[in-house]
C-alpha cells in the first residue's frame, strides 16, 4: 500500500526556520518525484518544490526560490522541505505528492494531476 505522511507543521515566527517531513512506503522511493504543494484557505492547492529521487534534480517556483530546500533522505524514504526563513505568506496546508518519473508528465511537473499518490496535510503557520 502507498503511504505518504507529511509531518512538522506547526507555529514559526516570521524569518525562523521550519522543516516538513513526508515519509513514504509502498513505492520504489529512487523512482518516483516527490512534490511538496500548499494551499491557502479560499485559493487552489499550489506545487512549490519538488525532488526527482532518479536524477536528484529539484525545482523552486519563485515564491520560495532561496529560502525553502527540499531534499532526499533514501535511507529512510523521507523527503524534508527545509523553510530557512519564513513570511507570512507562506502559511498554509502543505501536502507531499508523489508520481512516476518513468511516466511522462501531460501538463507541468507541478501539475496536480500529474500526482497519483497524496499525504495528509500538515498545517504550517507564520506568525508576524
Amino acid at each position: 500500500e502507498v503511504q505518504l505522511q507529511a509531518s512538522g507543521g506547526g507555529l514559526v515566527q516570521a524569518g525562523g526556520p521550519l522543516r516538513l517531513s513526508c515519509a513514504t512506503s509502498g513505492f520504489a522511493f529512487d523512482s518516483y518525484v516527490i512534490a511538496w504543494f500548499r494551499r491557502v484557505p479560499g485559493k487552489e492547492k499550489e506545487g512549490i518544490s519538488y525532488v526527482n529521487n532518479h536524477d536528484g534534480t529539484t525545482y523552486y517556483v519563485d515564491s520560495v526560490k532561496g529560502r525553502f530546500t527540499v531534499s532526499s533522505d533514501y535511507a529512510k524514504k523521507t523527503v524534508y522541505l527545509q523553510m530557512h526563513k519564513a513570511q507570512s505568506d507562506d502559511t498554509a496546508v502543505y501536502y507531499c505528492a508523489a508520481r512516476d518519473s518513468r511516466r511522462q508528465v501531460v501538463t507541468t511537473p507541478l501539475g496536480l494531476y500529474e500526482y497519483e499518490h497524496w499525504g495528509q496535510g500538515t498545517q504550517v503557520t507564520v506568525s508576524s
